[in-house]
């Protein structure tokens, strides 16, 4: 059984009005290509709410032009909190989305010029590249960051998901899953100090140490084409302890939850992560449904308790209102979809 990580599949993102929140996403962002959007009890998080099982809806949707997708989900048992604590650059947990652009002067007008939230000034990321941020609704923070490596043109002035930025207590320890397991082990720069691309931020005129990965090997499993590369920072802070995003509160509450990966060979590497210190903390053993998509579902905790889950596809729409569906289970984990098949999930876009 071949067991590998393919690539950061989503990010997911709790949000306090959903239908206000994906048409952001998709007039910014242009996630605007769902994969689902359903409304289910949530039992295999009952390890970070407490024992109780709460009931979300969450809706998958990505950017045709090429990227990681992101779940969006809200609770519907519950009213979500946000957190009581303002979040500083490098606390504990995912603090930074980034997403792709063709075109950063192009995207920041378009952002401003259309009411987007926290628009900033463009500034230069320790890899000499030009970015900028921007907030949603919630106040979660997103980068975008200049590409070429977008998969099909869509008329908008962003792609998907590239990366995010997730705040670590100790970079060398947090390197032993990130590097080691996970398969994050090309460094794009690896540098401390003060950032000027931080500055804007709370607590950005603190040191830190950044490092940012991505993965060595190319991009696998049947949206690979479409996901490209992908890239994990991992942030140090320096001068102070860094707050955990969320201390006192449940997945579900109001920020980014998890982090995403395509995985292929569960069980394999169930066991290779078990004997590096980090168990799966719940499982869903089998396929586990989420409207018509199949997955197997298993989350773990890195270092400083950030929540990583890891997801085989067993089957997944490309037309759900056509009754097209791909069963991706025995399917090579380095064969790329066929292309018509991405092609035609253009049907299926949501236009305001």
């Amino acid at each position: 059984m071949v067991t590998r990580i393919n690539s950061i599949q989503h990010i997911g993102l709790a949000v306090q009005n959903m239908d206000s929140a994906l048409k952001y996403y998709r007039k910014f962002f242009g996630m605007d290509i769902p994969f689902f959007d359903s409304v289910q009890p949530a039992p295999l998080m009952d390890c970070y709410t407490h024992g109780e099982t709460i009931t979300k809806r969450a809706s998958m949707v990505m950017n045709l032009q090429g990227g990681c997708a992101m779940e969006v989900l809200t609770p519907t048992s519950f009213k979500p909190r946000q957190s009581e604590v303002p979040m500083q650059v490098a606390d504990l947990h995912i603090f930074m989305v980034h997403f792709k652009t063709r075109d950063l002067a192009k995207h920041r007008a378009f952002a401003e010029n259309n009411g987007a939230i926290g628009v900033s000034g463009a500034m230069n990321n320790p890899a000499g590249d030009s970015v900028y941020d921007l907030k949603d609704e919630d106040g979660n923070w997103f980068r975008m960051e200049p590409t070429q490596d977008l998969y099909r043109e869509m008329n908008h002035v962003s792609g998907g998901v590239v990366g995010c930025s997730i705040g670590v207590v100790n970079i060398d320890e947090s390197l032993k899953l990130y590097r080691d397991i996970l398969g994050y082990d090309k460094v794009i720069y690896d540098q401390t100090g003060q950032f000027d691309d931080f500055k804007h931020l709370p607590g950005g005129e603190q040191r830190y140490r950044r490092i940012r990965l991505k993965q060595s090997l190319p991009t696998g499993g049947g949206f690979g084409q479409l996901v490209g590369d992908s890239f994990i920072e991992l942030v140090q802070a320096l001068d102070r302890e860094p707050n955990r995003t969320f201390k006192g509160r449940i997945w579900g509450d109001s920020g980014f939850v998890h982090l995403g990966l395509d995985v292929k060979g569960m069980k394999q590497l169930g066991e290779k992560l078990t004997a590096a210190g980090f168990p799966f903390r719940c499982d869903s053993n089998e396929a586990l449904s989420m409207g018509q998509t199949k997955v197997h579902c298993t989350y773990i905790d890195d270092t400083d308790g950030t929540l990583i889950e890891m997801i085989e596809v067993y089957k997944v729409p490309i037309m759900e209102k056509w009754g097209l569906f791909l069963n991706v289970e025995k399917r090579d984990p380095m064969k790329p979809l066929p292309a018509f098949m991405l092609k035609a999930m253009r049907f299926s876009r949501i236009k305001d």
